[in-house]
């Protein structure tokens, strides 16, 4: 006991971390930080579980600005905080499993092998995701590492809810099909439904993951049926500065009329747009509640509008709702949102309570009437601690 497990989230330009340490119960958060702004002005930052905050300092200007350099300020910064304690794991969030991975596994050469095989499948992550599994292989070969796929959770959607209206060979073959993100999130949720609401938990509820990047699950008993995000983390809900779906043929014309090229689309599709582009303002919703420009309104609007929808959605193809959840930033965080999603679903037996939703807190609450026959929920996610128990449990721990 009183073993250490540390989670690297990599990005393509940040490197986020969170310590934890084993004990009889859940592991316990110690510290958690970030070195953020890779190859541009290295940040290295970390608070203590108490959000209190203990570095906020740039790299030696000198330094290389890379992952491999970012990653071991991280390690010395850890390693000097945790003077005769033992590191027994490190755990890794990772965007894509492919088909190859439906649940967390052991890192060895022959995983890394196949995880390069999905970089074609995520692109801007996988290889961010894959490179400090490769750089730790080196700089700490005793400790083991253990990485969890975001993709995994949504492998139990039906078959029929993955695929795409597409050549089957370009599923099969190319991968092309609905994998869906988050899963990290939506695994938490699913893991402590049941000391919140046993009926929902063991039965059919829709789960609301609203932050910059926001998607909608549905899960029956715990597992996923049908989820928002497809192939890529840009279809489904409308995000900070994502389209969310839009008909495909409007890319067609951004390519043919106003002659586009792919990086053009790319960086309208997934820099430009959502809330952003919407707005004119900010892809941020606390500056779009703030703002008096109508199109921040609108764009909120337009944001909430399209929850609805989904949430009519999901709750079609689980053939009825016994719950609804919020969580992520946004939904734990922004009552007028929340209360802008729940007063059109009145006509499915939700009745929010105005005094709950506007309540602060970092727990598990429900924000619905007694008279609501649809329960409604705010709960904070911690995909950190899920892929830490996932890691203590891969190495036996």
């Amino acid at each position: 006991m009183n073993d250490l497990i540390l989670i690297i989230n990599a990005g393509s330009s940040s490197i986020k971390f969170s310590l934890f340490i084993q004990t009889a119960a859940d592991p316990a958060l110690l510290y958690k930080g970030q070195v953020e702004g890779i190859y541009v002005d290295p940040q290295f930052s970390a608070k203590n579980a108490a959000g209190d905050k203990l570095a906020d300092e740039k790299l030696p200007a000198d330094a290389p600005r890379n992952h491999d350099y970012a990653l071991r300020y991280l390690l010395n910064w850890v390693q000097s905080h945790t003077e005769g304690r033992k590191l027994a794991v490190i755990g890794h969030r990772v965007v894509h499993g492919g088909t190859a991975f439906t649940k967390p596994v052991k890192v060895d050469a022959g995983v890394l092998a196949e995880l390069d095989t999905t970089i074609p499948l995520a692109p801007l992550h996988a290889p961010a995701n894959i490179g400090p599994m490769k750089a730790l292989a080196s700089l700490l070969p005793d400790v083991p590492q253990v990485a969890c796929f975001d993709t995994a959770f949504h492998r139990t959607q039906p078959e029929i809810n993955q695929l795409y209206a597409l050549p089957v060979e370009l599923a099969e073959r190319e991968g092309i099909r609905r994998w869906g993100f988050h899963g990290l999130s939506y695994e938490y949720i699913s893991s402590v439904l049941p000391d919140i609401d046993v009926r929902a938990a063991t039965g059919r509820t829709v789960v609301c993951h609203l932050g910059n990047g926001a998607s909608m699950a549905a899960l029956h008993k715990g597992q996923c049926v049908l989820t928002t995000m497809g192939f890529t983390a840009l279809e489904g809900l409308p995000m900070g500065t994502r389209t969310g779906t839009i008909d495909p043929a409007i890319v067609l014309h951004l390519m043919t009329h106003l002659k586009m090229n792919a990086a053009e689309i790319e960086s309208l599709l997934y820099k430009e747009s959502g809330l952003l582009g919407l707005s004119g303002v900010s892809s941020d919703m606390r500056e779009l509640h703030s703002s008096a420009e109508p199109r921040a309104r609108m764009a909120i609007e337009y944001f909430a509008n399209r929850i609805v929808q989904q949430v009519g959605s999901l709750a079609a193809a689980l053939q009825g709702i016994d719950a609804l959840v919020f969580t992520a930033g946004i939904g734990e965080n922004d009552d007028e949102l929340r209360r802008l999603v729940c007063t059109p679903l009145q006509w499915l037996g939700v009745q929010i309570d105005e005094a709950a939703n506007k309540v602060r807190s970092g727990e598990p609450r429900r924000i619905s009437t007694a008279q609501s026959t649809v329960p409604v929920y705010v709960i904070p996610t911690n995909e950190e601690l899920m892929i830490a128990r996932h890691a203590l449990h891969c190495i036996g721990l």
